[in-house]
């Protein structure tokens, strides 16, 4: 299999990959995050390799829930290179997560989709996702 855990290694891998999904990113920027995402317990970071080069990435935080018996697992970011799309990488790592999610005692996955990613809108509902509606952010200024 070619899932492993990210390191701090990966960061332009993760950065360019990132830059496809249209979330520019200053160097050092992501250097600086990797280490707090990949030493968390609630948090995984995955890369996929291909030819020993990070052909996706994918970010999976878990939030303990109190009220409900299952936790959630949220896919925060995931991206397959524009040149692997097609070949199976991201119904491999959607997979993977599906596994550590219910290994964590999740009873659900949440992920947010821009509404111009139509593509990915698919390979989600071929994953077994379905739309909901109501999502509601509140934007802060933190110093």
């Amino acid at each position: 299999m070619a899932i492993r855990k990210a390191t701090k290694h990966d960061a332009a891998a993760i950065r360019d990959l990132l830059e496809q999904l249209d979330y520019p990113t200053a160097n050092g920027f992501i250097e600086d995050k990797l280490e707090s995402i990949i030493n968390h317990p609630d948090q995984v970071l995955l890369v996929y390799t291909l030819e020993n080069k990070v052909a996706a990435f994918i970010s999976i935080h878990f939030v303990p829930q109190i009220a409900m018996p299952g936790d959630f697992a949220v896919i925060s970011y995931f991206s397959v290179d524009k040149t692997a799309r097609g070949n199976g990488i991201g119904k491999e790592m959607e997979d993977y997560c599906t596994m550590l999610a219910l290994d964590r005692k999740c009873d659900r996955i949440h992920v947010h989709c821009h509404s111009r990613r139509i593509e990915a809108h698919k390979f989600y509902e071929r994953q077994g996702y379905e739309e909901s509606r109501k999502y509601y952010v509140k934007k802060l200024q933190y110093k």
